[in-house]
């Protein structure tokens, strides 16, 4: 049965047919699918954010998780990027523990910390608290993603969602973490009770994903910021399965899954196990050695270093062409960074970069 995605009206498409105009025919989603692009296709892991002084200004004396709840707010942030830098697709602006909060987990987003949670998950008690959610725990966000597949016409929309791994490591450890130690001492200590916490986030997961790609989302990316402070040994066993079912339950979704972590070099045959489409790699492997760690089933997406972006131009130009270079070992290839963009990052250098990207691949039109 051809897989089913939606078109910018929010009726469905199908995915498996070529044709012009619309998200599904868009650079990104076809080099998200391995299938052959006009030029390679880029966007940044928070474009939509503090570099740009637009961004700061609307933002100003709002709350973060305040305006992931503000549909409008929403739309005209996750609309500056694409306005600005002409980026292949846009990232609905949001937050990993949107939906943690949503499932009735009382947290805050701390400026200069990031999520604290006030009770921080111990027992099986603390688990069953989180409780399952759906489209009307979420509203804002498919309204958001409404509003925004209208006004993005045929550049398409990725939803995003965290891990079950990383989405469990702020709950245990109540916070941002260097050594995730706190969480690692639930893993060895007591299994049965982590594997009950990282399966109802997986839940979790998945049902906030089907929300977004519901409401018109032409792609999603499952973010495990974490997992690279574990062993391949230790992924296998206490996150694969639970990566893998957020995954998996996509599969008849019909829109492209990207899978991405940071620090995941040793990871990244594991996590291109887990079931999704598109494998993001970080700046510390090169993309042709991550594509045979990987496999040759899978399109990747990377890798500039964003500390890169702070240096001389001629410097930026020449990691540029590397990239590029390395990408195609790939069967598929979305230029990004290696993680998020920096918050001092001229944003003038973004829109060079993408500018950059669009003239070197540039490919002759078929049939020409």
């Amino acid at each position: 049965m051809a897989a089913m995605t939606t078109d910018t009206t929010g009726g469905a498409a199908r995915d498996d047919v070529s044709r012009p105009g619309g998200p599904a025919d868009s650079p990104f989603v076809r080099a998200c699918r391995r299938r052959s692009v006009p030029h390679t296709p880029v966007w940044f892991m928070r474009q939509a954010g503090r570099s740009l002084p637009e961004y700061r200004e609307i933002r100003a004396n709002v709350a973060m998780l305040e305006s992931c709840r503000r549909p409008e707010l929403v739309t005209e942030i996750t609309l500056q990027p694409v306005r600005r830098h002409n980026v292949d697709a846009a990232i609905l602006f949001s937050d990993i523990v949107v939906p943690v909060a949503a499932a009735g987990v009382d947290l805050d987003i701390v400026p200069g910390t990031g999520p604290v949670v006030a009770e921080p998950v111990r027992t099986a008690a603390d688990v069953q608290r989180i409780r399952p959610i759906g489209r009307d725990d979420v509203p804002y966000v498919d309204e958001a993603v409404r509003m925004l597949v209208k006004e993005l016409g045929d550049t398409p929309l990725i939803g995003f969602a965290g891990a079950p791994f990383t989405l469990a490591s702020y709950l245990v450890e109540g916070g941002p973490s260097r050594t995730h130690a706190k969480t690692k001492a639930l893993m060895y200590g007591d299994p049965e009770l982590w594997h009950a916490l990282a399966g109802r986030l997986a839940e979790m997961t998945l049902a906030f994903l089907r929300v977004q790609i519901e409401a018109g989302v032409s792609a999603v990316q499952l973010f495990d910021s974490w997992a690279g402070a574990l062993s391949e040994a230790d992924y296998r066993r206490f996150v694969l399965p639970h990566s893998t079912a957020v995954l998996a339950g996509l599969a008849d979704a019909g829109v492209p899954r990207i899978h991405f972590g940071v620090g995941t070099a040793e990871l990244l045959g594991a996590m291109g196990e887990a079931g999704a489409d598109v494998v993001g790699v970080d700046w510390r492997t090169p993309l042709n050695v991550a594509t045979g760690r990987i496999g040759p089933d899978k399109a990747v997406q990377g890798n500039l270093d964003p500390c890169l972006l702070l240096a001389p131009w001629p410097v930026i130009e020449a990691e540029v062409r590397r990239i590029l270079d390395e990408g195609r070992a790939a069967p598929g290839h979305v230029f990004n960074l290696g993680h998020g963009v920096l918050p001092e990052t001229d944003p003038e250098v973004l829109t060079r970069v993408v500018a950059l990207v669009h003239e070197l691949s540039t490919r002759p039109a078929e049939g020409a």
